[in-house]
């Protein structure tokens, strides 16, 4: 069974190792071929990428899976097409090009892009590539999620050689029975004279469910039965593929790493805390365990995140009572697993509330402890200055029981505290001298008993949110300092009951997460006219037990 990556140029030839009924041969590899199957109709199949490789060194089929990724095969840039296994992540080492959405190659139709970045998997024939120039107009293929079954019908879309051409100009499609399936790839036979060529290494691999195609596997291998240049007597057209299905979670990490996605979720379950990252077409990545991967605090009491310069920086209240600072980098990586922030800054006591805020390059950490309000900050360059008691400079405050910070213009941050079920405002401007606590009630209206706030920046505005005891309320304080009449969101939310809110400014959108009493966690977003988003349920269909709370933050 030979791999269907090949040169392009018809007269090339290179050795490829291969599987082969149970033992490794070695065939020669002919020249880049197709699907043996028929042409596809003009704008069908439009998620295909012809991928070309070096000088007209290779050529591979590749499936658009997001904006900025193309997913095909390792074997299409490695060294030795027969060890996928050893190519390393960075720039491809031939220049390569994708042209997406482009049926019939004697048209303009579609888009071309660079590969400018691969990042394979280790454990089978595939490979991410990054697209120098993100594609838009064209539908990414959905990966499936749901495992493969013996006996579905795929359909596979390919670039290359057919019975009869040896680089056709027309993309082609063929039928292939999937008769079975391991833990990293699926074998298939064609049907109807359907064979996989040479030169299709990397094609999509398609199942139809209810009407929507889904990518289940990449082509990597075939027997090439009746292809041109394939000796009469071959005549088995069965393929192996690598499985995306059950790694769709690493997919959407990679994809993760895209500019395009500024939103991310830090869900509190119980005493456990959950990260995901949302893209930039409304998905959202697979739910990571924060304490697995960057350390046991010993449960988490509260958290709070901010972003900087792409990071996002995470302060959650361990079950030891400490404050233990993380910071999860855009490539998805922890660049610091959490640190005991009451061992390196100052042991505050008795904390029961924490939340940060960006301002600059500067991360502000305001806490409660033993009933007292707390400020602290760490600099750009790592440096944190010591906590300092906030009520202190702006007067007394009792009975805190909820906070939340907020960056503004002018380099200010600004703090909103909930005590006696009323809000209280007050502003640290760039010089670091704090403003009296003013009465949010006073300034904008008076609600019902507030449980909950969270502040976030808008242009020039503060916004403001609150949970009531009868329902969720917004309202802006402007530049100027007036603020706006506080308006009721039930229009925007609906008849929920809310727990918990928190917000953080995404471009020129203010985001808004409610945690509701029925386990839920709504988001909507506030644009900059002041009209609002209807409200997204997140799924979290993967987080088991109570959802306590939710943090949301911009990292780009």
């Amino acid at each position: 069974m030979s791999r269907n990556s090949s040169p392009r140029n018809l007269r090339a030839g290179a050795l490829a190792t291969v599987l082969a009924a149970g033992a490794l041969t070695t065939l020669a590899t002919p020249p880049a071929g197709a699907v043996v199957g028929d042409a596809a109709a003009n704008g069908t199949y439009a998620y295909t990428a012809l991928l070309t490789i070096g000088d007209n060194l290779r050529a591979c089929t590749g499936t658009l899976v997001d904006r900025s990724w193309v997913l095909t095969a390792a074997s299409c840039f490695s060294d030795d097409p027969a060890q996928p296994q050893a190519l390393a992540a960075g720039a491809p080492k031939w220049k390569t090009t994708a042209t997406i959405g482009r049926t019939d190659l004697t048209t303009g139709a579609g888009k071309t892009a660079e590969i400018s970045e691969l990042v394979p998997r280790a454990d089978r024939d595939l490979v991410m590539a990054r697209l120098a120039t993100p594609v838009d107009g064209i539908a990414p293929l959905r990966v499936a999620t749901a495992a493969p079954a013996a006996g579905q019908t795929l359909r596979v879309p390919g670039y290359g050689r057919t019975k009869d051409e040896w680089a056709p100009l027309k993309l082609h499609s063929g039928a292939f029975s999937l008769d079975t399936v391991s833990a990293t790839g699926i074998g298939t036979t064609g049907t109807g004279g359907a064979a996989v060529c040479k030169g299709d290494t990397g094609a999509p691999v398609v199942r139809e469910v209810n009407g929507k195609a889904e990518l289940v596997a990449v082509a990597s291998r075939s027997w090439q039965g009746g292809c041109l240049g394939v000796p009469a007597t071959e005549t088995r057209t069965g393929a192996f593929n690598s499985r995306v299905d059950n790694i769709a979670g690493w997919v959407q990490q990679v994809r993760a790493k895209a500019i395009g996605w500024k939103t991310q979720a830090l869900v509190r379950s119980d005493a456990n805390l959950y990260l995901a990252s949302r893209l930039y077409d409304g998905s959202w990545t697979p739910y990571e365990d924060v304490q697995a991967a960057a350390g046991n605090i010993g449960g988490v009491r509260a958290v709070s995140s901010a972003g900087i310069n792409g990071d996002t920086h995470v302060i959650a209240l361990g079950g030891d009572g400490h404050l233990h600072h993380a910071v999860h980098n855009l490539d998805g990586g922890w660049g610091q697993k959490f640190v005991d922030i009451n061992t390196t800054v100052a042991d505050l006591g008795n904390i029961t509330q924490v939340t940060i805020a960006p301002v600059g390059n500067d991360l502000h950490v305001v806490v409660v402890a033993d009933g007292i309000l707390f400020h602290s900050m760490r600099s750009g360059n790592g440096q944190w200055s010591s906590f300092k008691v906030v009520t202190e400079v702006t007067g007394p405050l009792n009975g805190i029981t909820s906070i939340s910070a907020g960056g503004a213009a002018g380099g200010e941050l600004h703090i909103a505290a909930v005590s006696g079920g009323k809000v209280y405002h007050t502003r640290r401007n760039a010089a670091g001298s704090w403003s009296p606590w003013g009465s949010v009630a006073e300034a904008a209206g008076a609600t019902a008993p507030v449980s909950a706030v969270a502040v976030t920046r808008q242009g020039d505005d503060l916004n403001l949110a609150v949970i009531a005891s009868d329902g969720q309320y917004h309202t802006l304080r402007h530049a100027s300092g007036s603020w706006q009449p506080v308006n009721s969101l039930g229009s925007v939310l609906g008849n929920v009951t809310g727990t918990g809110i928190s917000a953080a400014t995404v471009d020129t959108d203010a985001v808004f997460a409610v945690t509701t009493n029925d386990n839920k966690i709504l988001l909507t977003n506030r644009h900059a006219d002041g009209n609002w988003t209807a409200p997204e349920s997140l799924d979290l269909t993967a987080i088991p037990g109570n959802h306590t709370g939710t943090v949301i933050t911009s990292s780009l």
